[in-house]
């Protein structure tokens, strides 16, 4: 068995398809951060850490598919903007390598090393996920599981978790073996995973960095 993961064989999933409700409605995939479209900065930014990228969205579809990697919405069975698992389902079903990540499209700061760091752990504890842990302001490590490596053969454990009326992430990762990975070493960027939920906090996260 080898003992890393080839980029090659991982699939980034850039999640685009909520509602942006406490952004006040608007596509969040398509607000710019420094300039760039959030989704697109995304892109950029996870591109050189894995081998394929598509775009879970569910508007502005062509928006999307101007930035050159596949665009695919939610799957219809789930509901209408069912949250990010519908974005998993999705993805899962088109993947084409053994692995998959996912990634919001409202953290541009995350890691440059996020999937190295991910796909190193998956392998190392010999999980089905990995899923980033980061610091909160008091110092406690909190999941961020959105931020995840999954092996594609879980699809099927996704599709009865969700018939059955599951909606969440951990409740999911939960059924299966996880490894949580710490992003907390000296030299993380305290700041990676802040997320932008509303334009204020958008524009507080382009201030952090040129």
């Amino acid at each position: 068995m080898h003992d890393t993961i080839d980029s090659a064989e991982i699939t980034g999933v850039i999640l685009a398809g909520g509602r942006g409700s406490r952004m006040g409605g608007v596509d969040k995939g398509l607000q710019n951060f420094n300039g760039v479209p959030l989704a697109l900065h995304t892109l950029l930014r996870l591109s050189p850490q894995v081998g394929e990228i598509m775009i879970n969205a569910n508007r502005n579809l062509a928006a999307y598919e101007a930035f050159g990697v596949p665009v695919w919405p939610d799957a219809t069975n789930l509901g209408e903007y069912a949250g990010p698992l519908a974005g998993f389902l999705t993805g899962l079903e088109r993947c084409e390598t053994p692995y998959m990540l996912t990634v919001p499209c409202d953290t541009p700061l995350f890691p440059d090393d996020l999937v190295l760091r991910l796909a190193d752990a998956l392998l190392a504890e010999q999980a089905d996920f990995a899923v980033a842990a980061a610091p909160e302001e008091d110092g406690q490590l909190r999941p961020q599981p959105v931020f995840c490596l999954m092996r594609v053969d879980l699809l099927e454990s996704l599709v009865r978790f969700t018939h059955d009326g599951g909606r969440k992430i951990d409740a999911w990762t939960a059924q299966h073996k996880t490894a949580l990975v710490p992003f907390n070493r000296p030299d993380d960027d305290a700041r990676a995973f802040f997320n932008a939920n509303t334009l204020a906090e958008l524009h507080r996260l382009e201030a952090l960095r040129p």
